[in-house]
C-alpha cells in the first residue's frame, strides 16, 4: 500500500519523470499556458510556484537554482524579468488548472496549467496570430490574382468564372 507517499509517479522512471516535469515547467514558464493531462499538471503545479519563488527573491544565488532546473536561457531570463515581478506582492498561488476535456485516444483528463494573469499575453498572442493570418490570405489572393492575370496574359486562357455568373 502506498499510505502516506507523497508526489506522483506518473508511471515513469525517476529520470523519465525528472525530465518531464522540468520540461513541463520551462513550458509553463515560457508559454504562461499548456495543455497536459490533469496528473501531470498536478505534478507540476508546486514546482512552478516555487520557481516563481526564487524569480521573486531574484538574487544571485535564486538565479543558480532556478536555472539548475529550467531547460532554457529564455525561460530563465522570462522567469526573472516579467513572471517573478508581476507576483511581487503575491503570496503564493500563481497558478491555476483547468479541466477541459479528454483525450480522443486514451480517454485521459486534459487541463490547462497556467499563470495567473496571463489573460493579457494570451490575447496579445491570439491578436498577432491572427495579424500575421490575415496578411498571409492577402498575400496568397494578390499572387493568386497575379498567377490568373498572367495566365490570362500569355494563354489567352479565360479565368474561371464565379457558378452564379455562368447561371445568368
Amino acid at each position: 500500500m502506498r499510505h502516506k507517499v507523497a508526489g506522483y509517479k506518473l508511471g515513469r522512471n525517476t529520470a523519465h519523470r525528472r525530465s518531464l516535469l522540468r520540461n513541463l515547467v520551462t513550458s509553463v514558464i515560457v508559454e504562461e499556458r499548456i495543455e497536459t493531462t490533469i496528473p501531470k499538471a498536478k505534478a507540476a503545479k508546486p514546482i512552478v510556484e516555487k520557481m516563481i519563488t526564487l524569480g521573486k527573491r531574484g538574487d544571485l544565488a535564486a538565479r543558480r537554482l532556478a536555472g539548475a532546473y529550467l531547460m532554457t536561457d529564455e525561460a530563465l531570463v522570462k522567469l526573472f524579468d516579467t513572471v517573478g515581478p508581476r507576483f511581487g506582492d503575491r503570496n503564493g498561488g500563481y497558478t491555476r488548472i483547468i479541466r477541459t476535456g479528454w483525450n480522443k485516444g486514451d480517454g485521459a483528463d486534459k487541463a490547462f496549467l497556467e499563470l495567473l494573469g496571463s489573460e493579457k499575453v494570451l490575447d496579445e498572442k491570439r491578436e498577432k496570430r491572427a495579424e500575421n493570418r490575415a496578411k498571409k490570405n492577402a498575400e496568397a489572393r494578390k499572387a493568386m490574382e497575379d498567377a490568373e492575370a498572367q495566365a490570362q496574359h500569355d494563354g489567352g486562357i479565360e479565368p474561371v468564372k464565379e457558378e452564379s455568373e455562368d447561371k445568368k
